[in-house]
């Protein structure tokens, strides 16, 4: 896609919605979510978040992206674990399974980047239960992917917490954590193999997992999206490795690092800088690279001039 269709949908990007009609209704970092009686209406956005705050500028087509990407991994790995899709109605629509979701993010590594590296750099050899060999530098490949939990926090950061923690304070028994447990690395495991057919590296990422009525668990939200994920690219990766150089990656981290660059890491005092237009275009170009890196396929945006009255007509007949 040109810069050129990405400057043109700045001021027409999908920030925020307010639809009446509905049970209930609530707002994410990224998503706005309507009950309607037992389905949820995820409308993913063009708001962009990161160190736990959401960002004044929005980002075109990133709602698109991110929704039909995750529509196209949950396609990927139906075969594993049941996921929370049944439909989508629209670009940035998906019309998904009410039910209880989990206050843990099942979080899965590969590599030591981002958290678990600066968490290494600064000493640390336990992660959420799972100790780190010595001898590793930035980005080196883990001997096996394990698993490093959070708690999803209402406000503020997550917070890492062990398997043996969630089993201990009772937010999950020990047979539905090894379950789940087993469940996230089979996604993991099938995300690496999508992302190494399409030249690319799953560093690491987050599922998010429901229960049923039946007691039955489904994952939820999205997976291995730039939102989620972490992607090297593969052809690189061990020359830079090598040579300790930053790795080329397709994720949201390169955002964190701008924000890092600006004095901003979500701490207390600290004021949110605004991205500036340049930046924005740049982020907008990376996400759909990411699209059609893991797809293999074009995107094709939808360019309605208001996301807003578009999307209310898809849903309309779910209203109460």
């Amino acid at each position: 896609m040109n810069r050129e269709l990405v400057q043109s949908q700045i001021g027409r990007t999908l920030d925020s919605t307010d639809y009446k009609g509905f049970d209930r209704a609530y707002k994410g970092k990224v998503r706005d979510t309507y009950v309607a009686g037992d389905k949820l209406l995820l409308i993913t956005t063009d708001r962009i978040s990161a160190f736990d705050h959401i960002l004044r500028q929005t980002i075109p087509f990133k709602g698109q992206v991110l929704n039909q990407l995750a529509a196209f991994h949950f396609k990927k790995t139906a075969d594993i674990i049941q996921n929370h899709v049944l439909s989508i109605p629209d670009p940035n629509v998906t019309v998904a399974t009410l039910c209880e979701a989990l206050p843990v993010e099942f979080v899965v590594r590969g590599y030591l980047a981002g958290h678990a590296w600066r968490t290494y750099l600064s000493g640390g050899r336990l992660l959420c239960g799972e100790t780190l060999p010595d001898g590793l530098k930035e980005n080196s490949a883990l001997p096996y992917p394990i698993l490093t939990p959070a708690t999803k926090a209402e406000s503020g950061h997550d917070e890492d917490i062990s398997v043996l923690e969630i089993i201990e304070r009772d937010i999950l028994t020990e047979e539905s954590v090894s379950l789940l447990k087993k469940n996230a690395l089979a996604l993991f495991a099938r995300g690496t193999e999508v992302a190494k057919a399409n030249g690319l590296i799953l560093v690491d990422t987050k599922y998010e997992f429901g229960r049923l009525p039946d007691g039955s668990f489904i994952v939820i939200d999205e997976i291995h999206t730039a939102d989620s994920s972490r992607y090297f690219y593969a052809d690189s990766y061990q020359d830079l490795l090598a040579g300790d150089r930053p790795q080329r990656q397709l994720s949201k981290e390169f955002v964190r690092e701008w924000l890092m660059n600006q004095g901003f890491q979500g701490l207390d005092g600290q004021q949110l800088p605004d991205l500036d237009v340049e930046f924005v275009e740049e982020v907008s170009l990376r996400y759909i690279e990411l699209y059609e890196k893991m797809t293999g396929g074009s995107f094709v945006p939808d360019t309605h001039p208001d996301p807003v009255t578009r999307i209310s007509e898809v849903i309309n007949h779910y209203r109460s």
